[in-house]
């Protein structure tokens, strides 16, 4: 291992900060650091991209996690190695309430563990969980623009597809059973990362919060609603801002 650069996403410990945004999509990460004053390009390797700027004077790094948990607990490891201690995910979602409409966002308490990264970090009784405080800094911050939004469950899962063709898989019973019970338990989303972060964040001493941006929902149109899906995720994007505004205000009282 490199003792200059941290192993994959490949910045120097002094490069860290406290505080992070941390979508999937590397795509994403500029647009998100455009929201930062004098933010500017850190690092490129794999799928992790970082910039780094600030917000209220704090330095703040934005950094994209990739796809599924073991690439976002990655991030998160080593961006706690250097300083971390504050993240908030932005990312997308599908809906299952029929409630979460294409464009609402969805502010995620916890998440189900549906996937095999956590299970190597805590046992599967322990609830992959959102800090509370920056939790109630994402509502706030969505009310304050006025967004629709919801907050509660999300499943994190490991298949994409064994969401969206479940009939074509070996385990299409257990995928579909399961998909009943979280419709039935009130789990509001569908994704793939956020219960990796809760609970490496957890191990690791980080505050976690994850505000959802939802592309679509199947279940919606199942029932013959004529939503279309949602791309922009502009709305996700300003409520982590002025999430991470509002809590580095209060660090700093």
């Amino acid at each position: 291992m490199n003792d200059e650069r941290l192993f994959h996403i490949n910045i120097t410990r002094e490069q860290g900060a406290e505080y992070a945004i941390l979508p999937g999509d590397p795509g994403r990460v500029p647009k998100i650091a455009a929201y930062l004053d004098n933010a500017q390009l850190l690092a490129q390797n794999r799928e992790f991209i970082s910039y780094a700027g600030e917000i209220l004077g704090k330095r703040v790094i934005v950094m994209s996690t990739g796809i599924g948990g073991p690439s976002a607990a990655i991030a998160l490891e080593e961006l706690s190695m250097a300083g971390l201690k504050t993240a908030i995910r932005i990312g997308t979602c599908g809906g299952i309430q029929e409630k979460v409409v294409s464009g609402d966002l969805v502010i995620a308490t916890s998440a189900v563990r549906m996937e095999g990264t956590s299970k190597e970090y805590a046992p599967i009784e322990f609830p992959a969980s959102a800090d509370f405080d920056v939790t109630c800094a994402l509502t706030k911050a969505a009310l304050k623009n006025k967004f629709r939004y919801h907050t509660g469950v999300v499943q994190s899962k490991d298949s994409f597809y064994g969401q969206h063709s479940p009939e074509s898989m070996p385990v299409s019973h257990e995928l579909l059973n399961k998909w009943e019970a979280w419709k039935r338990l009130g789990v509001l989303a569908s994704e793939m990362e956020t219960a990796a972060l809760f609970t490496v964040g957890a191990v690791r001493g980080v505050r976690m919060g994850c505000v959802l941006h939802s592309l679509w929902n199947q279940e919606r149109k199942k029932l013959g609603y004529k939503d279309g899906d949602n791309f922009d995720t502009d709305m996700a994007v300003k409520t982590a801002v002025d999430a991470l505004k509002i809590l580095i205000s209060e660090d700093n009282k």
